[in-house]
């Protein structure tokens, strides 16, 4: 799919998203994603009944008498879109590639925030920043990112997760949601993931391919990885080949849920014959009733 058709279909996102947004996240937003929390209002007496662990020891001592910090709900939330452009995701055996599918996804978790009043933003990375969208709020601000997510041209090939995550942690001081929209055919990056996990709500969202998970019963061919460029020879004719294929693919897959159930962060999969906006409602769904 070129940039043209897919800049069309996420276009036309808004007729889907709405249903998803009015069906279900209108009235739950907030429950689904972790916000920001509670943020700073001011300092009072304190009174029978209040939590000393609020106690404002500093105003107290100056006052001499004790002073309690007190705290509202934050209205606003920030959501921030790690988006991996690398070469790997470029590949597609069906009608849609990685890209177009990790596209659409963003576009509807985009949709959802402004259509909640709350910011959004993008990280597009590989093994580099491609480029950075600071979370702003608005259909204007929105329409701009769409076109960004159709029509970005990396420079780079490969992904450096670690990059991106350091790029997120140096620009998103307060909480937020970030949702890592990946391949994850990436070097392991998890000790920084966990760290981001600790002071915002991440959300691994994993984009496969059939392609990804077997070979096809051919003769021998040459198989290049789009990342490094490397090239291997693939018996498709062997079936102890083809086993070991998926067993390994399988295998690393399991390790990746596992670890990110390990280190506190929620996970998604969509393949690219999945039907996105459905996708995300069961996701969504799941999420709610936990």
């Amino acid at each position: 799919m070129d940039s043209l058709q897919l800049l069309s279909r996420i276009r036309n996102i808004p007729l889907v998203s709405a249903r998803l947004v009015e069906g279900f996240l209108s009235g739950n937003y907030r429950s689904v994603f972790k916000g920001p929390g509670l943020e700073f209002d001011e300092v009072r007496e304190y009174s029978t009944g209040d939590d000393v662990r609020s106690i404002d020891w500093n105003v107290t001592s100056r006052m001499g008498s004790p002073y309690v910090k007190t705290f509202r709900e934050e209205r606003e939330m920030a959501l921030l879109l790690m988006i991996d452009v690398s070469a790997s995701l470029q590949t597609g055996s069906g009608t849609y590639r990685k890209a177009d599918t990790a596209a659409i996804i963003s576009a509807l978790l985009a949709h959802s925030a402004v259509h909640n009043n709350d910011r959004v933003g993008a990280v597009f990375f590989s093994d580099r920043i491609e480029k950075w969208v600071p979370p702003m709020k608005g259909r204007n601000h929105l329409m701009r990112l769409v076109q960004d997510m159709a029509s970005i041209e990396p420079k780079g090939r490969g992904s450096d997760l670690s990059c991106a995550i350091a790029c997120v942690e140096q620009s998103m001081k307060r909480r937020g949601i970030c949702i890592l929209v990946s391949d994850f055919r990436i070097p392991p990056a998890y000790r920084q993931m966990s760290m981001l996990a600790r002071k915002h709500d991440l959300i691994a969202v994993k984009i496969t391919d059939p392609a990804d998970r077997k070979v096809p019963e051919t003769g021998l061919m040459e198989v290049q990885d789009p990342e490094s460029g490397m090239i291997i020879k693939s018996f498709g004719f062997s079936p102890g080949y083809r086993k070991d294929y998926e067993d390994f693919w399988l295998a690393d897959h399991i390790f990746w849920q596992r670890e990110c159930r390990r280190r506190g962060i929620d996970s998604m999969v969509i393949d690219t014959e999945d039907d996105p906006a459905r996708a995300l409602l069961s996701f969504f769904r799941r999420r709610k009733g936990k």
